[in-house]
């Protein structure tokens, strides 16, 4: 990766300059050995995440750890979980106007800002997560992104993914397209907007939400991530059947949101210190929920839950419904179709590259797993 060429795409927001002064405060500078000075910097985090969750909270975690560590304490971030600066599916409006210096979200929670944002995270039938991060690190995804996120007043890196997704929690089984109609499902992004499409009704809540509002019928169903974080939110409790796979979320990734003048005024060793704490975080998120769902998923199967995969009618549905809305989108917004035509044409090259590989390789592996 190119340090620098990460540094992406410079814009001024005078109007947050002076909220963000008085947070990053600055004392007896000391210095490197190119004469360079290191302040020291205080900020803040807003997540979108509860503290109960080690995987995504943890995420923003790491990276605050590891900036402390990397800086001897000159450079500090306080994260904060969701709803304790600003309500968790907020997060980069308190970036971008300078409410707080830096967030950890998921970019798809603002596609009513631009539904572009959702390929910062994921879209339906995308990319996994080892894709993902080809595309961000070395398709030119991250710079297009970037440049997104410019416009927001605000930068992004790559600071977590979860791998591929389960597909919800349901209380009653789902067997054909017909069985969607008017149910009313929690489920964020673009995958909304195809549910909408087969005809459920979408809810966006943060994951703080989701429990009583599917235990106590508000919604009949609810997407969170995997077996790990679902369990420890208590879905179980809530709804008997669990769906998969996640063929909204292949492998989503989550990011640092950090306000343009923070970014802009910090020295550039302190910008490749966040660079590199956001990638630590990135790839260990990763391990980490590949290292834990299985035996959560053993768990949760020996409480009684009751495993289901989506039906190939269901898959091919939305699947169809996918394609549709990005080609309407592509058609009505500029910056939608900038994006979707590089990711579209990585997509299909990365797909013929693993079709050949990584499935041949599985297909053999997992006969009579």
């Amino acid at each position: 990766m190119k340090r620098r060429q990460l540094i992406g795409y410079g814009l001024t927001g005078a109007a947050s300059t002076a909220a963000l002064t008085a947070c990053a405060q600055s004392t007896a500078p000391t210095a490197t050995g190119d004469g360079e000075a290191l302040p020291t910097v205080r900020w803040k985090m807003a997540t979108s995440w509860p503290k109960s969750l080690d995987t995504l909270y943890g995420a923003a975690e790491i990276v605050c750890d590891r900036i402390a560590a990397m800086t001897n304490g000159r450079f500090t971030i306080e994260p904060y979980a969701g709803g304790e600066i600003v309500p968790g599916l907020q997060v980069l409006d308190a970036v971008q106007d300078g409410t707080v210096e830096c967030g950890h979200s998921a970019a798809y929670y603002y596609v009513g800002k631009s539904p572009a944002l959702a390929f910062g995270t994921t879209v339906p039938f995308g990319l996994n997560a080892q894709q993902q991060n080809s595309w961000l690190y070395h398709g030119g995804g991250l710079e297009a992104m970037q440049k997104l996120y410019a416009t927001f007043n605000a930068i992004n890196f790559p600071a977590g993914n979860t791998g591929v997704q389960m597909g919800g929690w349901f209380n009653k089984e789902i067997n054909t397209a017909a069985d969607l109609q008017g149910l009313k499902m929690r489920i964020p992004g673009l995958g909304g907007k195809v549910m909408a499409k087969l005809g459920v009704n979408v809810q966006n809540l943060p994951g703080s939400e989701i429990f009583l509002a599917l235990e106590r019928g508000a919604i009949d169903a609810a997407e969170w991530v995997g077996p790990y974080d679902d369990e420890k939110l208590g879905l179980q409790k809530a709804a008997d059947f669990y769906y998969y796979p996640g063929w909204w979320e292949p492998g989503p990734s989550f990011d640092m949101m950090i306000n343009m003048d923070a970014w802009t005024s910090l020295p550039p060793t302190y910008q490749d210190v966040i660079k590199t704490a956001c990638v630590e975080s990135n790839t260990s998120t990763l391990a980490k929920y590949d290292a834990v769902n299985g035996a959560a998923l053993q768990s949760l199967v020996g409480a009684g839950v009751q495993l289901k995969p989506f039906s190939d009618e269901i898959l091919a549905a939305a699947e169809k419904a996918a394609f549709e809305i990005y080609e309407e989108n592509a058609a009505q917004d500029a910056a939608f179709k900038e994006i979707y035509d590089q990711w579209k044409a990585f997509r299909e090259s990365v797909y013929g590259w693993n079709r050949l590989n990584e499935l041949g390789f599985a297909g053999f592996a997992n006969k009579g797993a």
